[in-house]
């Protein structure tokens, strides 16, 4: 992906939280504390976008190994984490926000992380608190991922014995707590409380209601990145690759599973005096021993030591129950996208797909395994080798044209910016001090007004009046019919003009 992409409108948001990116753009509801504390070591001193995505390039690399390094153990087969880390990798999703000030690749992380080193079988301090950080990562960029992560890891802490224990149960609420406490904080000084700011959350996304959008964001894996609404997209079928390619893998490592993990036995557990040896035979006494007198017939009989009953053994957990709740975490996390957000855009299912990668993993290597033993040996090799470039290849692709259309969609901010200032329009303020124009439009206000130097409006129902408006496609409200129209030149999008206020 390119250093020099421009932030885009999101990204404007969260990087305009420090002086040298201002004006500062309205940070709204749904909105957290995440990103800007991500970037921060690089945002408060320079507005270099360069430096910006470098610095954000080493941040996601290494959070893809942490992510994926507790899989290692969790996963049982030793090549089974660098193969989901590089399954997810591939992704053009993943690529495309490796370098971009968003949250979802580190909620992906964060899952991945918490779910292998919940299902270690053997929880120490240490492997508590990274359950517990990779739960307040996930939470502290999306609190609702990171709920969704945390109910199926409560679940099965309470309710199956293999993962029953307190330190579970307390790293999951722990990290659960830490990660939304900042949310919370907010909520109550600048909403009033939980309850509002999820209200206008939802309000700003779009009235959140119980719907179907599961078809949406099965269109969206090749792209646009945000589908609002999605009425007419569609999936081109060679982008589908990914879906038929992980419905394959996830199968293949269930099956893989199934068939060489098994159900864990119960070992006989030996009594803690060691091996008990067997009663001589009536009338004789071990070699060297003299033979106990016999009772006589008016001692009193003395009772049999009772022995302590062994301890109760509990089967680990197999690795097929290990995968099936690794899968139960994705979905759990997909499914309120699926069923109550009115949009889709690919980003929201990094966590599902990090989750869905070490079975997937397990699969293409046991696939492997098979294509070993066919004959002839080329077509063992040549098939496997087709199919997996053909995926990075369509991956490479969509990654490559994506990234050129959000290139020049957001150098047409720049255009606009170019043009108000030709009209009048714009500051040459310096970073922190207030805007002395308000623009508004029909589309784009807030990435606009950023980039034109202006303070946003709050759309054309905004009772201000705007120092100008920027259209695309669109006819000026009626109370601005008669201001000048000013046309945009050499746009990506086209259709863009402004209207000055006399």
């Amino acid at each position: 992906m390119p250093l020099t992409l421009p932030l885009g409108w999101d990204e404007l948001v969260y990087a305009s939280r420090y002086s040298p990116y201002a004006p500062a753009t309205p940070f709204s509801a749904p909105r957290t504390r995440g990103v800007p504390f991500l970037i921060a070591p690089v945002a408060t001193w320079s507005d270099s976008v360069v430096l910006l995505r470098v610095w954000l390039t080493l941040l996601a690399t290494a959070a893809l190994y942490l992510g994926f390094r507790p899989w290692l153990r969790a996963a049982r087969r030793p090549w089974a984490a660098p193969v989901a880390a590089a399954l997810y990798g591939s992704l053009w999703i993943t690529l495309f926000y490796a370098n971009e000030a968003m949250p979802n690749h580190y909620t992906a992380m964060g899952a991945v992380g918490a779910v292998g080193l919940f299902l270690w079988p053997r929880q120490s301090l240490l492997t508590c608190t990274g359950i517990a950080t990779g739960i307040a990562l996930a939470t502290l960029m999306r609190p609702n991922d990171g709920f969704a992560i945390g109910l199926p890891l409560l679940i099965a802490a309470l309710l199956f014995p293999a993962w029953r224990g307190r330190s579970r149960v307390l790293a999951v609420l722990v990290g659960l707590g830490a990660g939304a406490l900042p949310w919370a904080v907010e909520a109550y000084v600048r909403f009033g409380g939980v309850l509002e700011r999820l209200t206008e959350a939802s309000e700003v996304q779009g009235d959140l209601r119980p719907l179907l959008s599961f078809v949406h964001h099965l269109t969206v894996i090749d792209g646009p990145l945000l589908c609002r609404p999605c009425d007419n997209d569609s999936v081109r079928p060679v982008a589908a690759e990914w879906w038929v390619l992980l419905a394959l893998l996830v199968t293949a490592g269930l099956w893989a599973l199934r068939r060489t993990g098994g159900r864990a036995e119960a070992r006989p557990t030996p009594h803690p005096a060691g091996p008990v040896a067997p009663p001589p035979a009536s009338g004789t006494a071990p070699a060297g021993l003299a033979a106990p007198p016999a009772p006589s017939a008016t001692a009193p009989a003395r009772p049999a030591a009772a022995l302590p009953p062994p301890p109760p053994v509990t089967a680990p957990a197999t690795p097929l129950r290990d995968a099936l709740l690794a899968l139960a975490t994705g979905l759990a996390i997909a499914l309120p996208y699926f069923v109550l957000v009115p949009y889709a855009t690919p980003r929201f299912l990094l966590p599902t797909h990090a989750l869905f990668a070490p079975t997937a993993a397990i699969g293409l290597l046991a696939l492997l395994r098979l294509a070993r033993a066919v004959r002839p040996r080329w077509v063992g090799v040549v098939v496997p080798a087709l199919v997996l470039g053909g995926h990075l290849t369509v991956q490479a692709a969509l990654a490559h044209g994506n990234a050129k259309i959000q290139g020049d969609a957001r150098r047409d901010w720049a255009r606009i910016a170019e043009t108000l200032e030709q009209h009048g329009v714009g500051n040459g303020t310096s970073p922190g001090t207030a805007a002395p124009c308000l623009l508004n439009g029909n589309t784009s206000v807030i990435p606009l007004a950023h980039t034109a130097g202006c303070a946003p409006g709050g759309g054309l129902d905004d009772p201000r009046r705007p120092t100008a408006l920027v259209m695309r496609g669109a006819a000026p409200p009626e109370w601005a019919r008669d201001w000048p129209r000013h046309a945009v030149p050499d746009t990506y999008m086209r259709g863009w003009a402004i209207h000055v206020r006399p």
